[in-house]
């Protein structure tokens, strides 16, 4: 059928807000009226899209994670003016394509890229601090990740990510913030598909290799910005990487971006790859005890600073009251 007669349009063009504000525009001109128009981005503003239309209230997300034909979650963004019946189509269309939709608020990242941020901070921190790419990679995979960040961050391209953060303005003021990332990325270094990343591949190869020249890097890196190195043991690398998590958890579940915790983890376990069987990080946090995390949180505060491990008001709660996320 024409586009003009269509009931539903999902744009997927390149990751800009620009591009994105044109397409909308021109789709709002010709599609008719009452017509749902979806954008596939994964982080930018649904608002700020939606805004270049006549009919905001028609203009949703329907993030589809990739790749499509593999992964069975969509994010169902609902802007600040998305209408009920609309969100409400959404959950059906993917329910029609077998897919699971999550319902999510409008901020950078929605819910699941918003806590990667945290955990591939950590990780990248953790390199400067004294552990080893593969260390790292490791931890996290016995704890029952799919992948380590690291092999992911080589897998998905990390000049993807370096030209998200290039385009970021509010990013903390932290020299440190992905430096590995993006001192890698500088220099041509963007994983798999140039044979060479966090790790080297050698012909072809998926299987990553440890690179004695990154290894140096990363060294020279800390030196220069006057971290001393030290042995970190694998039970830190899960806990600042998983708790890194349950903390940006808290803060979407304490700005009313879902309606509940477990959204959080359907998300994360389809996502993310993380352990089905520990049933998603704010799952997790309710089995360890909220007080249990934190207290580490707290700890982890006081030794690396409140920059990053400031503890959420909704979490000091639950703690204090003996609460879970499950019950919110």
């Amino acid at each position: 059928p024409d586009i003009a007669d269509v009931d539903l349009v999902i744009e997927a063009v390149f990751e800009n807000m620009v591009i994105k504000k044109e397409v909308f525009s021109r789709l709002d001109e010709v599609v008719r009226p009452g017509a749902i128009l979806a954008t596939n981005t994964s982080t930018l503003d649904i608002d700020h899209i939606a805004g270049t239309t006549r009919r905001p209230k028609d203009v949703v997300g329907l993030h589809f994670f990739s790749p499509a034909h593999v992964m069975r979650l969509i994010e169902i963004v609902r802007g600040s003016e998305t209408s009920q019946d609309v969100v409400a189509t959404a959950l059906s269309f993917s329910k029609r394509l077998r897919k699971m939709g999550v319902v999510v608020g409008n901020c950078f990242g929605f819910v699941g890229n918003r806590m990667l941020y945290s955990y591939g901070r950590e990780s990248q921190l953790l390199l400067l601090e004294g552990a080893a790419p593969e260390q790292i990679d490791a931890a996290l995979t016995n704890f029952g990740m799919a992948m380590g960040p690291h092999a992911v961050g080589d897998l998905a391209g990390l000049d993807v990510g370096y030209k998200v953060r290039s385009e970021r303005t509010d990013l903390p003021d932290d020299p440190r913030f992905y430096r590995i990332a993006n001192v890698l990325s500088e220099m041509g270094r963007f994983g798999q598909k140039t044979g060479k990343g966090m790790y080297l591949y050698e012909d072809g190869s998926r299987v990553p290799v440890s690179d004695p020249e990154v290894q140096e890097l990363i060294n020279n890196e800390a030196k220069a910005l006057g971290i001393k190195q030290r042995s970190i043991g694998e039970n830190e690398i899960v806990e600042r990487c998983i708790y890194g998590l349950i903390v940006e958890g808290a803060r979407i579940i304490e700005e009313g971006i879902v309606y509940r915790s477990s959204d959080i983890d359907l998300v994360w376990i389809n996502g993310y790859g993380f352990p089905r069987f520990r049933g998603g990080p704010m799952f997790y946090a309710d089995r360890l005890g909220v007080d249990k995390v934190y207290a580490k949180i707290c700890d982890f505060s006081e030794r690396f600073g409140p920059l990053y491990w400031e503890p959420p008001k909704l979490l000091q709660e639950l703690a204090e009251k003996g609460g879970r996320f499950l019950e919110l």
